[in-house]
């Protein structure tokens, strides 16, 4: 799609949410269900194309990607009705008679930026929010995973007219033409690299830019934790999507007494859960590309490694890889490993850690595994990030209860359930003044000493 036929995809959405159409309660419940039945009507096209762009089983591209998008737009539309509901709020007694309340409304015209690690969840989910608050949306998805990017045309296609929701695909020359156009709402999620670009262009519009990027997420074991389960749940996390999830364990923090331990544990469980030769499992995804099939080949260092390493490059595929004894100074620390390598690193107070995450870029995630309450209160209080687990990975963000998002570097804004809904609209702030009184006692000329003494009183 070239730029004339994206301004006028955009002037197109814009007109048709000046015309109210999509302001409908009914109208958004019966858009969201539409996408449901598409989803479940595609469930096959989706998974194939999962398999074709990641190397996702179908077991694990509907648990980490159908079945949440489908269980997300669930919730959206069981909750449609309180989330659109105007809310009265208190009234001072300042402004007696009247009443006050926020009402909700979409932004307007939105443009939904997806990346290529979860391609179907992370342009579903935030488009689910969007049709809910009522907004219309051009959604671009990332030219890394193109099948995925074809079967999300032909869903959307069949379930909106291009007015209302349209797919824009392409690369860099189609991003460029997208941030080129005025948008009320811009939705990214992606690298921190790319984040400051879409915000740099958001800017000369002043559209507001809700960032979901990514980060180094730490995961602490302390001595008082379960070393078998802790091990156990870091490789599913890890290694899920071939670790190519914004949310996996970027690297571990073990105290020292009991590092070899987890070492020897997750290599256990490696061979667990994907067997003797887990590059070859199907339940083990590959690399999104050639480009960063390379990247992570090189922060593979020979010197630390103490587990896997393998690599197909026919086949993209980097066995899961253990570094020991690495340091905060070593070149896999450096920047956000995304993919299948996880480094060890080890520690010998809690107080040492703290310090150290409080000094580094705030992450998307953290996990800790410990027994220790004053350790787990001091790294959740203390230390800034997204959100995270205690004594699991990853999980939380798999509900609709709870908002998902980064802080700082690692993102601004949230969404999934009540808090994509937000991320959505804007909340009017409206009172209603009654015409039957009308006190003088803020009306110039400001002479009258009772009306003066009130207003003390009132705004004390």
């Amino acid at each position: 799609m070239d730029r004339a036929e994206i301004e006028k995809l955009v002037e197109g959405q814009r007109s048709y949410y000046r015309s109210a159409a999509t302001l409908s309660v009914k109208f958004r419940r019966e858009m969201l269900k539409g996408l449901y039945r598409a989803i479940k009507a595609h469930e096959g096209d989706i998974a194939a194309a999962l398999e074709g762009d990641l190397g996702k089983c179908a077991f694990e591209g509907y648990m980490c990607e159908v079945g949440m998008a489908l269980s997300e737009i669930s919730y959206l539309i069981k909750h449609l009705n309180s989330y659109t509901r105007q809310r009265r709020v208190k009234t001072p007694l300042a402004q007696f008679p009247s009443i006050s309340y926020r009402k909700p409304t979409p932004y307007g015209c939105t443009l939904i930026m997806s990346p290529w690690n979860y391609p179907f969840l992370l342009t579903v989910d935030p488009l689910a929010a969007a049709i809910a608050a009522g907004n219309t949306a051009i959604v671009k998805p990332s030219a890394y995973a193109p099948k995925t990017a074809e079967v999300i045309e032909k869903i959307i296609t069949e379930c909106f007219e291009p007015r209302q929701v349209a797919v824009v695909k392409g690369g860099r020359a189609e991003n460029t033409a997208l941030l080129d156009q005025k948008f009320d709402l811009i939705f990214f999620t992606g690298s921190k690299e790319v984040g400051k670009e879409v915000l740099r262009r958001a800017a000369e519009h002043l559209t507001p830019v809700i960032l979901e990027l990514g980060g180094k997420s730490p995961c602490i074991v302390d001595s008082s934790a379960d070393i078998a389960l802790a091990a156990k749940r870091i490789v599913f996390g890890k290694f899920l999507n071939c670790g190519q999830t914004c949310v996996a364990p970027d690297y571990v923090l073990a105290e020292a007494c009991v590092a070899e331990g987890l070492a020897e544990e997750i290599k256990r469980q490696i061979a667990h859960q994907l067997g003797p030769s887990p590059i070859d499992s199907p339940d083990y995804g590959r690399i999104v590309n050639e480009k960063h099939f390379d990247r992570l080949l090189s922060l593979i260092d020979g010197g630390k490694l103490i587990f896997g390493g393998e690599a197909n490059r026919e086949q993209l595929k980097i066995a899961p890889t253990l570094l020991y004894g690495v340091k905060a100074t070593d070149a896999v620390m450096g920047e956000e490993i995304f993919g299948p390598i996880l480094p060890i690193l080890t520690f010998n107070s809690i107080g040492e850690v703290v310090d150290g995450l409080k000094a580094a870029e705030k992450p998307l995630a953290l996990y800790i595994f410990s027994k220790n309450k004053e350790n787990i209160e001091r790294v959740t209080t203390e230390v800034s990030f997204g959100g995270g687990c205690i004594n699991d990975v990853i999980i939380h963000l798999a509900t609709s209860e709870m908002g998902f998002g980064g802080v700082g570097e690692s993102g601004m804004g949230e969404y999934h359930g009540k808090a994509g809904f937000d991320a959505f609209t804007h909340y009017k702030s409206i009172v209603k003044k009654s015409n039957l009184i009308d006190l003088p006692r803020r009306y110039r000329p400001y002479k009258n000493r009772l009306y003066e003494r009130l207003l003390r009183f009132f705004l004390k």
